[in-house]
């Protein structure tokens, strides 16, 4: 094979130089052959490709290697095995062939892939207030100084391609409608379709077609909005690709690099000024002469209004045990100790547990994203505590009791006495009966006279009971007696003497 350099020289020679070809032949070193070829040929470069490569050792395995090359071919490509380790399958399965046939077996299948189109799509359209797309995806920050991988919360308005992101620490149902719910805030309305991919806390079962089983739960949450539901095929991005552009986009415009903050509220705000600064400066797809921002401000009229937040809690039944525990995402909450050992229901709210018993609230505790927490409220123990006043002392709900200033005044001083836990569960117990308000001040009032012990303060809390005395009658002249009686005992003498 000759060089494009020799072949340039024989052109000059003979079309230029007007040498006859034998002159050409010896002086050039060339065959006559090759120079009658590059000479009628009007070629100024040859290029040698062999129509079929013999593979007398991987020639049987082809068929193998292709189906697996097929499977493969449906993974990402970071999912994807180098030819080295296909070499290594193949050779655990008997192949006695080389690296190199194997590579270049795979390189040319690969290539031959890539120049035809695996699919093709239709581009999409939608009116305004039509339809969002929403999606979640899986982000790095720093928080409080440690790295954390967080669950972002997409939504994208599907006519003006209006951005919305929200942080969390999960994705679960819970978290999935108080994002619905924070994204139709900012947006200021509802569309009236809501096209989703089939995660388990919207689809329970995938059917022939578009039918779905939808989980109850979440259809409340889209009957609630009117919202209709629409789930995509399964493995078919494409068919909500806007939102899955916006993950990927967004991720090099709001998380790399890794942003620092101190809670997840703090990022939630500073997200939703990202989101309204990345539309104001990004041009529409579709509208080039103006930004997202003004498309979405021609959009928000379309949007359905507002109907108030979806009271979205997930309920559970459980059962409390004899410490008065409950479980919920991992943790361990109190509830009031007249559900100890009772069947309640846990709602798990996206910032709160609540625990109902007999439709009764017998806990409401912030909720706890770490996992193995034990989540106490003092007071749930009270009814207990007075029975055992000697709990007091070690009881784990006791510790670092955040207790109103006036009781723990009254708590310090008692530690003195030798029976100042008693008497101070005596004052504790007065808040079933009393109120915490009311107790709170009858140990302000001990505590201005000089004295702290259990039994004034109660002496307090009774007086405090008693009805107050009933106001002096003013007698109206009208009804003064004008002769008034007197009192004289004598009188009844005149009785006993005349009997």
């Amino acid at each position: 094979m000759i060089g494009v350099d020799l072949i340039g020289e024989i052109r000059r020679a003979y079309f230029e130089q007007h040498r006859p070809i034998k002159e050409i032949v010896r002086t050039l070193s060339v065959s006559r052959a090759t120079v009658r070829k590059v000479i009628r040929s009007q070629e100024t470069e040859f290029k040698y490709e062999r129509g079929v490569q013999p593979t007398p050792k991987l020639g049987k395995w082809v068929a193998v290697l292709s189906e697996i090359l097929e499977k493969e071919a449906k993974l990402p490509r970071r999912e994807r095995r180098s030819t080295q380790r296909l070499f290594e399958e193949l050779r655990g399965r008997g192949y006695d062939g080389a690296h190199d046939s194997v590579h270049r077996f795979v390189k040319a299948w690969r290539d031959e892939r890539a120049r035809v189109p695996a699919q093709a799509f239709v581009p999409m359209s939608f009116a305004p207030g039509e339809a969002y797309q929403f999606d979640w995806s899986h982000e790095t920050i720093t928080l409080q100084g440690l790295p954390l991988t967080i669950k972002a919360a997409h939504m994208k308005l599907s006519h003006s391609r209006m951005p919305f992101v929200r942080a969390y620490f999960r994705e679960t149902q819970e978290l999935v409608f108080d994002a619905h719910d924070k994204a139709f805030v900012f947006y200021g309305g509802v569309c009236r379709r809501g096209i989703y991919d089939n995660m388990k806390t919207a689809v329970e079962a995938i059917f022939i077609g578009k039918a779905r089983q939808y989980n109850r739960r979440f259809l409340q949450m889209c009957s609630h909005h009117l919202i209709e539901p629409v789930a995509c095929t399964p493995a078919s991005g494409w068919e909500k690709g806007q939102v899955e552009n916006q993950v990927g986009n967004l991720r090099d415009q709001l998380f790399r690099p890794k942003p620092r903050v101190k809670s997840l509220a703090e990022l939630n705000a500073w997200l939703e000024d990202q989101c309204i600064a990345y539309a104001q400066r990004i041009k529409h797809p579709e509208f080039k002469d103006r930004t997202i921002w003004d498309v979405f401000q021609e959009e928000r009229p379309s949007l359905m209004e507002l109907r108030g937040p979806f009271d979205g809690f997930v309920e559970k039944a459980v059962r409390a045990t004899t410490t008065c525990l409950i479980s919920a995402d991992h943790n361990r909450y109190s509830v009031d100790a007249r559900a100890a050992g009772r069947m309640v229901l846990v709602r798990s709210h996206a910032k709160r547990i609540v625990v109902l018993f007999d439709d009764e609230v017998v806990a409401d505790h912030p909720r706890q994203f770490r996992r193995d927490q034990i989540i106490y409220d003092p007071w749930h123990y009270l009814p207990v505590l007075v029975k055992k006043p000697g709990a007091l002392r070690n009881g784990a709900p006791f510790k670092d009791w955040d207790l109103p200033p006036a009781l723990a005044q009254v708590r310090a001083k008692l530690t003195q006495h030798a029976d100042g836990d008693r008497q101070f569960v005596k004052v504790l117990g007065a808040v079933l009966d009393h109120g915490l308000a009311a107790v709170e001040a009858a140990c302000a009032e001990a505590l201005e006279a000089g004295i702290a012990s259990g039994d004034v303060i109660l002496a307090v809390l009774a007086r405090q009971r008693q009805p107050a005395a009933p106001p002096s009658i003013t007698t109206p002249d009208a009804l003064r007696l004008k002769i008034e009686p007197l009192a004289d005992c004598g009188r009844y003498d005149s009785i006993r003497k005349v009997a």
